[in-house]
């Protein structure tokens, strides 16, 4: 009989986890006779009773396995954790806020068993804030388009998914405390599919994914797959050099025939000053983002640090 993990990470989630528990349940029923499953439940140090409604749910259920973590890591570093601790032959790792409904888990377990090694959960529609679900296509397709290497990164998709034992062997090999997970997903290669969906706006609870997490995030995915802005801050103070020289040497003429009558004038003097500025600015910007991952990589701390194991 196969095995399959389930993973969600929680933080503040009270309101959800108990129905998130009991549809899950009603899908994995399904397959009592066929799969064996177990659900593995990470608390990112909420501070609301989550980790109250998890102990309860892993009290009722030996299948339910709980690791309480000692604060508030990022859902990235602590989803990833999650897989790190399987051993069974797939993993299904999914929301904790009722976003990614677990009806579609049928759905995932049929292009997993026709040979796929990675099936994601893809919104090609949403019912969030339309803007927001704009921003966050805009978003994907650049990153789908930046992408070194050959890496073909995955458009729309949460990062919830199942995914072969084989793609699990190699992520716990990965030795990256701050892992971009769905780039990771796309990197390994393997044969991938894909399962659309319309995603439902949150019920219950508040994200939270602030403008600054979520600015974080998409950052950490450039940085990680792409050195396309390096290469433009490049490109773009030759470019400037290029018109800086050519406007010099213009100047410098029309000075030499038109000496008595000829003012640049302190307009642009400044302009050009604060453009200039503006570009060394972002530019510091970008590679401080570079350099930020470079240190984190090497600082070598843990995904995350467990306060309490249950049913393990």
């Amino acid at each position: 009989m196969k095995k399959i993990s389930i993973v969600a990470s929680c933080y503040n989630e009270e309101e959800n986890l108990n129905e998130l528990y009991d549809r899950l349940k009603v899908q994995t029923d399904k397959y009592k006779d066929i799969y064996e499953f177990e659900f593995i439940f990470l608390d990112n140090g909420s501070t609301d009773k989550t980790a109250d409604v998890l102990k309860q749910l892993a009290k009722k259920d030996k299948h339910v396995k709980v690791v309480i973590n000692s604060r508030n890591f990022g859902y990235s570093r602590s989803s990833f954790y999650g897989i790190t601790l399987v051993n069974t032959d797939a993993v299904f790792l999914t929301s904790s806020d009722l976003q990614d409904p677990p009806e579609l888990l049928p759905d995932l377990i049929q292009k997993w068993e026709e040979g796929y090694e990675i099936v994601l959960l893809q919104k090609n529609e949403s019912k969030e804030n339309h803007l927001m679900f704009l921003l966050r296509k805009l978003y994907y397709t650049m990153l789908y388009k930046m992408a070194d290497n050959g890496v073909v990164l995955a458009r729309n998709c949460t990062g919830s998914g199942l995914i072969d034992k084989k793609i699990v062997d190699v992520l716990k090999k990965i030795d990256d405390p701050l892992p971009f997970y769905r780039g990771l997903l796309c990197e390994v290669g393997f044969r991938r599919a894909y399962v659309q969906f319309i995603q439902p706006v949150r019920k219950k609870g508040i994200s939270a994914h602030s403008f600054y997490m979520l600015y974080d995030f998409g950052m950490l995915g450039i940085v990680k797959f792409s050195k396309m802005p390096l290469r433009f801050m490049t490109f773009l103070g030759f470019s400037i050099s290029v018109l800086t020289f050519i406007l010099s040497i213009f100047y410098f003429g029309w000075k030499l025939l038109h000496w008595d009558s000829f003012s640049l004038g302190i307009a642009p003097i400044i302009i050009s000053l604060l453009f200039l500025g503006s570009v060394q600015l972002f530019c510091l910007g970008v590679l401080g983002e570079y350099i930020g991952a470079i240190y984190t990589r090497i600082d070598k701390k843990p995904l995350v640090i467990e306060k309490e194991r249950i049913n393990f």
